[in-house]
C-alpha cells in the first residue's frame, strides 16, 4: 500500500495544503478586498463539496487507480494554471478545479482502501492513511513556507504542481491489484438511489461523522482565534499549535489498532467526548501555559479518533455499490467541514467566541450520543434497521 496509496496521497496532500496559506495573499494582490480573498480562499473546499456526488461518476468509469492519477494529473494543471494567473476569476477557476480533482482523489482513494484491505486490518490502513493527511497538512505549508521566503509566494503554486504531479507519477510507476472501471456510465441518479437505499446509516452514523467533521474544522479555526482574543502573540500561538499537531501525527496509529481490535465504538465515542470537554475549557484558558494544555489536551482527544471517518464509511458502504454510497456520505462530512467556519464567525458576531465553543461543544455531545447508540459494542460499524 506504501506506493500505490500512502506516498502518493502524502504528495497530493502536500501540493494542495501548500497553497492554503498563500491564497489570500495572492487573490489581495490581483485586488480582492479582504472578504474576497477570503472568498478565494475557500474555493478549493467549495469545489471538493460539489464535485463530490459528480465524483462516482468518475471513479466508475475509470478506476479507483485511473480515477486517481487522472485527478492528480488535473489539480497539477489546475495549481500551474493558478501560478500563471493575473485575474482574480483566472485563480477563483484554477482553484476550484483543484478541488474538484481533491473530491475525485479522494472518493477514489478511500474506496480503493476500503476495496482491497481485509477488514482486519481496514481500520489501521485507514489510520494511515489519515496520518498521511496530518502529514501533508504539516509539511506543504511548512515547505511552502520555505520557498515562499527563499525563492518567492508565486513560486509556492510551482511546489503544489511539482507535488500533485509526483503523485500522478508514483501511481503510474506503482502496480498494483485494481479494480479497474467498466466503462459504463454512472449517472447521478444512481449514486441518489443509493443513498436513498442506505438512508438509515446516512441519517445516524452519517450525521455522527459529519458531526465529527465538523468539530475537527472547529478545532483548527477555533485555537488561533482564541490565541488572539487572549493576546498571545502570532510567533507563539504558531509554535504551540504545531507541538499540539506534533502530538496528534504521532498518536494517529494507535487510533486503527484500538478499532481492529476492539470495534470501532471505542474511538468514535470517546474523541467525541474528550472534543466536547476540550472545547468547553477553551475559554477558560487566559495564557501561554494554560492554552498550550487544552490544545495539547484536544490533540490528544482528536488524535484518539484518527481515520474514524473513513472507517465508518468503508464499514457501512454496500460492496457492490461502495463507490456510489461513499460519494454520499463524503458530501454529509464535507458539509460538516464547510459549515463549521461560518457557524462559527456568525455565533462569534451575534454572542461571543467562548459562545461559539460551548456550542460546538454541544454538537460533540450529540455525535458522542449518536455513535453510542448506533455502533455496536464491537467490531465493524452496521447500518441500524431502525432509527
Amino acid at each position: 500500500m506504501v506506493l500505490p496509496i500512502f506516498v502518493p496521497s502524502l504528495l497530493f496532500v502536500s501540493g494542495e495544503a501548500a497553497l492554503l496559506p498563500i491564497l489570500p495573499a495572492t487573490a489581495e494582490k490581483l485586488g480582492a478586498d479582504l472578504p474576497t480573498a477570503g472568498l478565494i480562499a475557500g474555493m478549493v473546499m467549495l469545489g471538493t463539496l460539489i464535485f463530490d456526488i459528480p465524483a462516482a461518476t468518475v471513479v466508475h468509469r475509470l478506476g479507483e487507480r485511473g480515477a486517481m492519477i487522472g485527478g492528480a494529473m488535473v489539480a497539477a494543471l489546475a495549481v500551474g494554471a493558478a501560478a500563471l494567473s493575473n485575474q482574480l476569476w483566472m485563480l477563483a477557476l484554477a482553484m476550484l478545479i483543484a478541488g474538484m480533482m481533491a473530491s475525485i482523489f479522494g472518493l477514489a482513494r478511500h474506496g480503493y482502501v476500503a476495496e482491497m484491505v481485509p477488514l482486519s486490518h481496514r481500520a489501521r490502513a485507514l489510520s494511515l492513511l489519515g496520518g498521511t493527511f496530518r502529514g501533508g497538512a504539516f509539511l506543504g505549508p511548512l515547505i511552502g513556507a520555505w520557498v515562499a521566503d527563499a525563492i518567492g509566494v508565486q513560486e509556492v503554486f510551482w511546489l503544489g504542481t511539482a507535488l500533485c504531479a509526483l503523485a500522478a507519477i508514483f501511481l503510474v510507476v506503482a502496480t498494483p491489484a485494481d479494480k479497474p472501471g467498466d466503462g459504463a456510465p454512472l449517472s447521478i441518479r444512481a449514486v441518489l438511489s443509493v443513498a436513498k437505499q442506505e438512508r438509515k446509516s446516512l441519517l445516524t452514523l452519517g450525521v455522527g461523522a459529519a458531526l465529527l467533521s465538523s468539530i475537527r474544522t472547529s478545532r483548527g479555526l477555533g485555537l488561533p482565534l482564541w490565541a488572539l482574543a487572549i493576546g498571545l502573540s502570532p510567533a507563539h500561538t504558531s509554535l504551540y499549535i504545531a507541538i499540539a499537531g506534533a502530538l496528534d501525527f504521532a498518536l494517529f496509529y494507535s487510533s486503527g489498532q484500538v478499532m481492529d481490535r476492539f470495534g470501532r465504538r471505542w474511538v468514535a465515542v470517546p474523541t467525541l467526548l474528550g472534543l466536547a470537554i476540550t472545547f468547553s475549557l477553551l475559554p477558560f484558558s487566559f495564557d501561554d501555559s494554560t492554552f498550550l494544555t487544552v490544545a495539547l489536551l484536544m490533540s490528544l482527544a482528536n488524535a484518539l479518533g484518527s481515520g474514524i471517518v473513513m472507517v465508518l464509511g468503508a464499514d457501512l458502504a454496500p460492496p457492490a455499490q461502495r463507490n456510489e454510497y461513499l460519494a454520499s456520505f463524503r458530501l454529509l462530512t464535507d458539509v460538516g467541514n464547510a459549515a463549521a467556519p461560518q457557524l462559527i464567525s456568525l455565533l462569534t458576531v451575534l454572542l461571543s467566541l467562548s459562545f461559539a465553543f460551548f456550542t460546538m461543544s454541544g454538537f460533540s455531545l450529540i455525535g458522542a450520543f449518536i455513535m453510542l447508540r448506533y455502533l455496536p459494542k464491537t467490531g465493524p460499524a452496521v447500518a441500524p434497521k431502525h432509527f
